[in-house]
């Protein structure tokens, strides 16, 4: 290889992506740039998607810089232009093109809030298109025109995004690349508005819960998306088999019911709100298949403090003076947040111990585990629905089985056999 084989060779590869491979690049502030970066790599034809921080005055920033500037805004402390959270998306324009990218882009975030996006607020969260070239702007500029006119039919608000050359892009540092893919947290985003850019394949929204058939005292809504495979696990690991008394739903309509009120909107599903008279007192989000928090968090929204010291801090209620002690009747002891059976009315007997007693639980209901708290050995029995603490198990019961199931009333709930 002569010398101007090689310089020419190491001139090659110092070139960027673009100059080598024929990929354009385009620079979009869609909020957080996690789920903006994990949305637009699903485009065919986009190469490689990185994230960022552009738009802002300092000619350096991290992460940590632009969080900083963002309250010293707030605090009228600086009048510096921050940096938005940004994606550099790399495209084969012979695979797609830029007016595509950018409808997915006005699709997939909401355009018209300004200095946020969903629950984050800043700057920082702008709704951006940071051009290389004049050419990307007048397509930026078209396609923002044609979907506000889609924006205005619908109802909606007036687009906020910032169009502008780009100025001081800066990588984002390598834990906020890939992220979604490396750290998976339980919710998929929300996307956008619902709005289809014109011309493209309308998305019908699914209708809204009608008011007049859910409990107006008490009810819990899952708010779930047709793409979100944290919505399936959620569908498969509680709701297929529920049990519980609090009445359950789900809806693909981000929209609480007619006359029914968010305290604020949703960013991500699966979101599952407790209503309590048609307005939102708790939610939970995301769900990455641990039961036990959910019903930890459901629990706190129905038990009373009584209850809660003792399903989660293993508590333990004075002898003679729980629930059920002298319940008799032919029936079921439930889980009173899931409602699924603990044990049968038949199962229990008079220890004398002044907590309600039984010889045997019903099959799969408890789990059982090793206690060596207050300096004793003891097992602890727990509710394999709900995770929840019940009482401990001892070897001094009446036959068939010789235990004796000990088990704090007030965390169960009797229900009678049906005549």
């Amino acid at each position: 290889m002569s010398i101007k084989q090689f310089l020419l060779g190491v001139m090659i590869m110092a070139l960027p992506l673009a100059a080598v491979a024929g990929v354009d690049t385009i620079v979009l502030g869609m909020g957080c740039f996690w789920g903006a970066e994990k949305r637009m790599s699903e485009i065919p034809g986009v190469t490689d998607v990185e994230s960022g921080y552009a738009g802002g005055d300092a000619a350096r920033a991290g992460y940590a810089d632009v969080l900083g500037l963002e309250k010293m805004i707030r605090r009228g402390k600086s009048t510096l232009r921050n940096h938005a959270e940004v994606i550099k998306v790399a495209f084969d324009p012979d695979q797609v093109s830029l007016r595509t990218i950018l409808i997915k882009f006005w699709e997939n975030h909401d355009p018209t809030q300004g200095d946020r996006q969903g629950n984050d607020q800043g700057s920082n969260y702008r709704s951006a298109i940071y051009a290389n070239s004049d050419a990307q702007r007048a397509v930026a500029l078209e396609t923002r025109d044609a979907y506000q006119s889609a924006l205005s039919s619908a109802g909606q608000g007036r687009i906020t995004t910032e169009i502008a050359p780009l100025r001081n892009y800066n990588r984002a540092e390598t834990d906020h690349q890939d992220y979604l893919k490396k750290n998976p947290d339980g919710y998929c985003g929300l996307g956008g508005t619902g709005v289809s850019f014109p011309g493209e394949a309308a998305k019908p929204m699914p209708a809204s819960l009608p008011a007049d058939a859910l409990h107006f005292e008490r009810q819990l809504i899952v708010f779930e998306a047709e793409e979100c495979p944290y919505c399936k696990q959620f569908q498969a690991e509680v709701l297929n088999g529920w049990t519980a008394a609090t009445p359950v739903i789900a809806t693909l309509n981000p929209n609480p019911p007619e006359n029914w009120t968010l305290e604020k909107a949703l960013f991500a599903t699966p979101t599952i709100v407790l209503f309590e008279q048609g307005k939102e007192v708790s939610r939970y989000t995301g769900y990455t298949g641990d039961k036990d928090r959910f019903w930890k968090w459901l629990g706190y929204q129905l038990l009373t403090p009584q209850q809660r010291k003792i399903a989660f801090e293993q508590g333990t209620e004075p002898a003679f003076s729980g629930s059920h002690l002298d319940e008799k009747r032919p029936g079921m002891f439930v889980d009173p947040i899931t409602g699924a059976p603990l044990f049968r009315s038949d199962t229990k007997f008079n220890s004398g111990t002044g907590w309600p007693s039984f010889f045997n639980p019903v099959a799969g209901a408890i789990s059982l585990h090793e206690d060596n708290a207050h300096g004793m050995r003891r097992v602890e029995v727990r509710s394999a629905s709900s995770g929840i603490h019940l009482g401990h198990v001892f070897d001094d019961g009446p036959p068939p089985s010789g235990k004796r199931y000990c088990i704090n009333g007030n965390v169960l709930k009797f229900v009678p056999d049906t005549p």
